[in-house]
């Protein structure tokens, strides 16, 4: 990529990544400065990631720390998140994904502590996440077993998210915006399951029937282009 359009590149993404982080405590998916977000420099093996224990409400484009693929500074004033090896190690081994999110949030992590996948017994799981929540290994903060764990407990699935054991949700998607979302609505559904629980056991989907929804959502529902290029 030229020289100029790499810095443009660079610079969208931080703009990006920076507004995105606003979702997470609007949303209710973090506390204090906890969580982060990431995305993909599209075209690159760089990515943008949130500072180390910056308040949100600190945080710029100019704040957000540009990374090589191993997960080292290329650019940027700040340490980067505790858990950018992590981030690193997901980009590496999925080319796939341009954006990964990492949240606290209450009743996804309730379910972590108790090492318990979400089970898909609601149409928004069946829609977003093609069945169950997975669950992946314990694993310490700071290098990038964490991202192994993410890597490996979701090949196989059609979950854009895991929840890691004894710590938190890890959301991926094919841009950041999209791994916020999975991450907000990871949330939603096990607030939702959870409920259920409270007050008896859940009636499982048949999995011919989440197959269908899925497909449905992820290939019909919402705004598709024509052949011309506009929506229909």
């Amino acid at each position: 990529m030229p020289g100029n359009d790499l810095r443009d590149a660079i610079a969208r993404t931080r703009d990006e990544v920076c507004a995105l982080h606003a979702e997470l405590p609007r949303n209710g998916l973090v506390a204090w400065t906890s969580g982060n977000v990431s995305g993909r420099v599209p075209g690159t093996d760089l990515f943008v990631i949130k500072p180390s224990g910056l308040d949100y409400d600190a945080l710029t484009p100019e704040s957000m720390v540009l990374c090589a693929a191993d997960g080292s500074v290329v650019d940027g004033g700040y340490r980067p998140s505790s858990d950018t090896a992590s981030h690193a190690y997901v980009y590496r081994h999925r080319p796939d994904v341009g954006g990964v999110v990492h949240t606290h949030s209450t009743y996804a992590t309730a379910w972590s502590a108790r090492g318990e996948a979400i089970p898909c017994v609601i149409t928004a799981m069946a829609d977003e996440f093609g069945g169950e929540i997975p669950v992946g290994p314990f694993a310490l903060i700071g290098g990038e077993e964490i991202g192994k764990g993410v890597v490996e407990t979701l090949a196989g699935h059609r979950s854009p998210a895991v929840l890691m054991r004894n710590h938190g949700v890890f959301s991926v998607g094919r841009d950041a915006r999209a791994a916020v979302k999975a991450a907000v609505m990871t949330e939603d559904v096990a607030r939702t399951v959870h409920l259920a629980r409270a007050y008896g056991e859940p009636l499982p989907i048949p999995p011919e029937a989440v197959a269908a929804l899925h497909d449905r959502y992820t290939n019909v529902y919402g705004q598709q282009p024509t052949s011309q290029g506009e929506p229909r």
